[in-house]
Formats: C-alpha cells, sequence, structure tokens
C-alpha cells in the first residue's frame, strides 16, 4: 500500500487520489451541504490533491483520456481568477421594505448575456472569500449600460449586506464579480403563452424574462407571448418586488403593448395593512472611483473567437515545450543511464508546462482585451455622469422617478390583482390554458412543493399543448 513505483503504477499516488475523493463526495450528503455550506464549498478544493495525484498514479499517458475536460476546467477556473481580481463600479442600490434590495452596476456595451443568466458577486467587507449567486434581472439590450441584481435577505451573507445599505449612508461599496454565466438561448419565445408560477424570490428569474419581452416587443415590434404571472408572496410588503419588474430608468413607454397579467397572492395578511412612511423603497447612489471598472467578457465581445484561440495555442504551446523537454532532456538520460525516465517527474513536468500554457495564454488575451475595454469604459465613465440631481440619501428620488415614468408604472399597475389571505389555486389557473391551440410555456421557480406541484399538473395528461420547465435556486 505504501508503494509509490517509479516506473509503474503508483500505488500510494492512487490512494492519496482516492481519500481526497471520498472526502469529497462525503460532504455533498444534502445535510452538510446545506446546514454547512462553507465546509462543503472549501472541502471542494481537495479536486485538486485529487486530480494530481491521480495522474502520479496512472501516469501521463492514461491521464490523456481525462485530459480534454480537465484542460478546459483548468483554462475555465484561470479566467475566472483573472476576472475577479478586479472591484467594478456598483451605481446604485434600491432598497425594498421587503428585506431585499437591487444592486445596480455598470457595464461595457459589449457584454451581452440572455435572461436568466447568474453572476457570482464578492463583498470583501463581508468577507474576502464567499462568492455568492444571483440572478441577473436586466436585459442587457433594453439597459445597454447597466447590469442589475436582486438579493433576498435570507443568508448570513445577504442580511449583513441589506443592513449596511439601509442603515447607514455609505457612498461606494467594493464589490467583485464573476460571470455572467447563463443559457445559450431564449426557448420561451416560441410560445404564444407564457405561464410563470414563483413564490418568494423565485419571481427574480421571472423579470429578466419579462425585460426581454419588453425589448423584443418595444424595438422590433414583435408580437411575443401573452404572459400570465402567478406569484406568492407572505407578505404584503413583498409586493414591492413587483415593482423591480420595470428598469429603475429607462422603461420604454410602449410597454402597454405587452399584454400581461399579474397575479399576486399574500398568503399570512388578511388584507391590506396601511403603509408605514418609514418603510418604502428607496435608492441609493454611490460615488465612482478611479479604481473601479464596468463589468465586462473577460475575453471581450467576440470571446468565442479569444477562447478558441487560446485552447490551440495553449496546448500547441504546451505540445512543443513537452517535446523539446522529452529530446534534449528526457531522451538523453534515457540512453545514457539506460534505465527509463521516473514517470512521476514526467507527470510533474507535463502538469507544470500545461499551466504555463494556460498561464500565459489566458493573460495576454486578458491584458489586450483589459486595454480595450479601458476605452469603452472611460465613454460609460462619462456618460455615468448623468446621475439624478437628488441626494444619493434623499428618500423621494424614487417618487420623482416614478413621475416620470408614471405611463409604465400605471400599465403595469393596471394588469395586476392582489389576492389577500389564500393561497394560488394552481390547478385551476393552469388547465385554463389546455383548451388553447396554441403551445404554452409553463415555467415555474420557488419552493420544491410548488415545482412538484405545478410539475404534476403538466404530468397529468389533461393538456397537450403543456411545455413545462423548472428552475431551482436549491443545491
Amino acid at each position: 500500500m505504501l508503494e509509490w513505483d517509479k516506473t509503474e503504477v503508483s500505488n500510494l499516488a492512487g490512494e492519496i487520489s482516492l481519500l481526497g475523493g471520498l472526502v469529497l463526495w462525503a460532504m455533498t450528503v444534502p445535510r452538510i451541504r446545506r446546514a454547512a455550506f462553507e465546509v462543503f464549498f472549501y472541502t471542494h478544493y481537495l479536486y485538486i490533491v485529487f486530480i494530481v495525484f491521480f495522474v502520479f498514479h496512472v501516469g501521463m499517458v492514461h491521464t490523456s483520456i481525462v485530459l480534454p475536460g480537465f484542460y478546459l476546467f483548468l483554462l475555465d477556473r484561470y479566467l475566472r481568477i483573472l476576472q475577479s481580481r478586479c472591484h467594478v463600479r456598483l451605481l446604485s442600490a434600491r432598497v425594498l421594505p421587503c428585506d431585499s434590495l437591487e444592486l445596480n452596476f455598470s457595464k461595457t456595451h459589449g457584454l451581452t448575456y440572455n435572461p436568466t443568466s447568474v453572476i457570482f458577486i464578492n463583498v470583501p467587507s463581508i468577507s474576502h472569500l464567499q462568492w455568492h449567486p444571483f440572478t441577473v434581472t436586466s436585459n442587457s439590450n433594453l439597459e445597454p449600460k447597466k447590469l442589475s441584481v436582486v438579493i433576498k435577505s435570507e443568508g448570513s451573507w445577504s442580511q449583513k449586506l441589506y443592513q449596511m445599505l439601509s442603515s447607514s449612508s455609505i457612498d461606494r461599496l467594493n464589490v467583485s464579480v464573476e460571470g455572467p454565466y447563463g443559457p445559450a438561448s431564449t426557448n420561451y419565445l416560441r410560445y404564444e403563452t407564457l405561464v410563470m408560477v414563483c413564490g418568494g424570490s423565485g419571481i427574480t428569474p421571472f423579470i429578466s424574462i419579462i425585460r426581454d419581452l419588453i425589448y423584443h416587443n418595444t424595438t422590433f415590434k414583435r408580437t411575443t407571448p401573452k404572459v400570465l404571472l402567478i406569484c406568492a408572496f407572505k407578505n404584503s410588503s413583498s409586493l414591492s418586488m413587483l415593482d423591480l419588474i420595470l428598469p429603475l430608468s429607462g422603461t420604454p413607454s410602449g410597454i402597454s403593448n405587452i399584454h400581461i397579467q399579474i397575479e399576486a397572492f399574500i398568503t399570512r395578511d388578511k388584507e391590506p395593512k396601511p403603509r408605514n412612511p418609514n418603510h418604502h423603497a428607496r435608492t441609493i447612489w454611490f460615488k465612482p472611483h478611479p479604481s473601479d471598472a464596468p463589468i465586462s467578457a473577460v475575453l471581450g465581445p467576440n470571446h468565442w473567437l479569444w477562447l478558441g484561440a487560446i485552447i490551440s495555442s495553449s496546448f500547441i504551446m504546451y505540445l512543443v515545450i513537452i517535446g523539446i523537454i522529452n529530446r534534449c532532456y528526457i531522451y538523453p538520460i534515457e540512453q545514457n543511464m539506460k534505465e527509463e525516465f521516473s514517470n512521476p517527474l514526467k507527470s510533474l513536468l507535463n502538469m507544470l508546462v500545461i499551466c504555463i500554457g494556460i498561464g500565459v495564454t489566458c493573460s495576454a488575451a486578458f491584458v489586450w482585451n483589459k486595454k480595450k475595454n479601458g476605452k469603452e469604459a472611460t465613454e460609460v465613465e462619462n456618460m455615468d455622469g448623468t446621475s439624478p440631481s437628488v441626494s444619493p440619501d434623499s428618500m423621494t428620488w424614487c417618487n420623482v422617478g416614478r413621475e416620470m415614468e408614471s405611463l409604465p408604472y400605471q400599465s403595469l399597475a393596471e394588469a395586476t390583482n392582489v389576492h389577500y389571505g389564500e393561497r394560488p389555486d394552481l390547478k385551476r389557473m393552469i388547465l385554463e390554458h389546455k383548451d388553447e391551440e396554441s403551445s404554452v410555456g409553463i415555467l415555474v421557480s420557488g419552493p420544491r412543493k410548488m415545482r412538484q406541484e405545478v410539475a404534476a399538473i403538466c404530468a397529468s395528461g389533461l393538456a397537450k399543448n403543456f411545455h413545462f420547465e423548472s428552475i431551482s435556486f436549491s443545491w
């Protein structure tokens, strides 16, 4: 068991790799993963031990079986590290009375993404190590200079962020991001009707979909699906989440052409509660800082071309360098000493050369695109100088914005029905569309019971025109 053969399979290296993999696997048990997420997250860095000693165990020849996946993962991981080292510019934060907030970041015009994309956010003042994924609610075409996310104050990290922004008048917040990452296509545009069912913060991916529909309808005059949004909230204060459906500014006046119906259900409050003047949405505007930059694609707008160039050039570099090492270093030793070169040392040299090839090519591409993005970032900063004249600490700025954009908000309010003290009858509301000749997309985002209930309705066979899709935030 303790044998580490220099020319054959190494038993000890395989046992170390297996032990690292078993610990990594054990930490994925749901009870550990959900109750002690940081333990689950940080033990997954044992993948380094697993892979390195796996290579030592079987040698580089047999490692070629899994080399493509390992190679692409290593390349992607290094690009994410490069992107996460930069601080991005946070424009504003919209603080809601339902313990939620919307963060609005500056972004370059060349950064595009699809609805329901996800971005990872790190706030060093809360934790240098914690990265949390959030759904992007903005639309890259409707809001070409801004990227928005909605954060519900539920965990310790998000609670600290909400308290920091709601209780103090800070003028700047250091934030780093990774992404956004998202689906390759938007299949919901093919449906004639969209029924979107959500609970609580599950509304966030649907905000991005609705904004995308607004863009297609108002810009291209394209016929978009009819939308029925069924949302369930615990308290009346959560109705403020519906205000996030429209952007903070720049909402097209043609939103009234969108066929949208919102059915909001408040499960715990039996009747509307009087508004507390101390509990209303407010917007905080942050001051720009020279070290902050708009969010941009790590490899620029033509990232697929750059990614292909990096993969090919780094692998060619690896082949050339390892070929030179074999011809000029390993082969002469084997010829002179009449014995086979150490397999662990060969494996180590191969891993080092792979890392060098990926590091050099990725760094060169990142620096090149960063210079190009710098020019666009300067243009974005000049444009961002048009912030509202109202003080960032003012509690009335949102009211000013509402008066300026009264038509879009009025159209949204007219399309909203609020039901107090009851839960949605999902079966009745969904099956109302079973006799339609057109295809109906059923999208659900929320608690597991809600997702299972909607899935059971769609799988019951009572309708043939339903197309089910589930969006889950659980790990």
